[in-house]
């Protein structure tokens, strides 16, 4: 293979809605900047995400300066949300954590309730240097994490990515594939490696980033979501079951922990360090 380079960047500002690619991001100790800092919560306080509601896939979130977003999605006119103000902080419940959060502005409740036709509040990270520690098994001390399902980092690979494809031409539903990267919703694709290489990175540097690679990424019924349309299949996950379980996970790509701050641009070479 060549020289590993990053291929792209992506950033999802609100957990579950379609994010944008920039050209460029800074690394913070929590991810990148403006990833998942928004999460949408039910009447209990539970995060809402594609697995009972595809449909959040057709939303999309952009990135406002100073940290707000604009929402958008089908049959909806575009709203503009700003970052709360200092307010009371309420409980979001996402999977074995419990982390406080501020409550947007009441109209976004209203605008994403009347999207997915369930009540919903949207919430906001304010200080995510302390809310939410990373896993501690496979953390440091003091590291912490956005909305993100565990990780400050999602990387991926374009080798790898082939190499799913192949197989799953070669199984028993051909017509699912091949499937696009945002199946998978990474922060960070990496090109011009062999398929699978990044099974054995335990320390990588993005340009002048590096980061420690904290763990295999384990895949939900998220990613036989297509993106699009929100229509689910039986790929990647039939063929993930066959190929790529690790214990009781069906493995692809590799969570990231910052070890530096920084820029990470498209094009920057990729090292593996250790």
């Amino acid at each position: 293979m060549g020289n590993p380079s990053l291929h792209s960047i992506h950033v999802h500002p609100l957990k579950a809605a379609r994010g944008f690619a920039p050209e460029q991001a800074v690394v913070e100790p929590w991810g990148l900047a403006g990833d998942r800092r928004w999460v949408l919560v039910d009447d209990s306080g539970k995060v809402i995400t594609q697995r009972p509601h595809p449909r959040m896939a057709l939303a999309a979130a952009g990135l406002e300066p100073g940290g707000g977003v604009v929402l958008s999605a089908p049959g909806r006119e575009p709203l503009t949300v700003a970052v709360p103000g200092p307010a009371r902080t309420v409980t979001v419940e996402i999977w074995r954590d419990k982390v406080e959060a501020v409550p947007a502005d009441p109209a976004a409740h209203a605008w994403f309730s009347d999207y997915l036709g369930v009540p919903v509040r949207l919430v906001h990270l304010d200080d995510p240097a302390t809310r939410r520690p990373v896993d501690p098994e496979f953390a440091r001390p003091g590291e912490t994490v956005s909305f993100a399902d565990g990780y400050p980092l999602l990387l991926t690979t374009l080798g790898s990515l082939d190499a799913l494809n192949s197989l799953i031409a070669r199984g028993d539903h051909p017509e699912e594939g091949p499937l696009p990267m945002s199946r998978f919703r990474p922060n960070v694709v990496v090109d011009g490696t062999r398929e699978w290489a990044e099974d054995d990175w335990r320390r990588v540097a993005i340009g002048e980033v590096t980061f420690r690679v904290a763990k295999m990424c384990g895949r939900c019924v998220v990613t036989t979501t297509d993106q699009d349309t929100a229509e689910r299949g039986r790929e990647p996950l039939r063929t993930l079951a066959r190929h790529r379980r690790f214990g009781d996970k069906l493995v692809f790509g590799q969570n990231l922990v910052p070890e530096s701050g920084g820029t990470v641009r498209v094009g920057d070479p990729v090292r593996v360090l250790e």
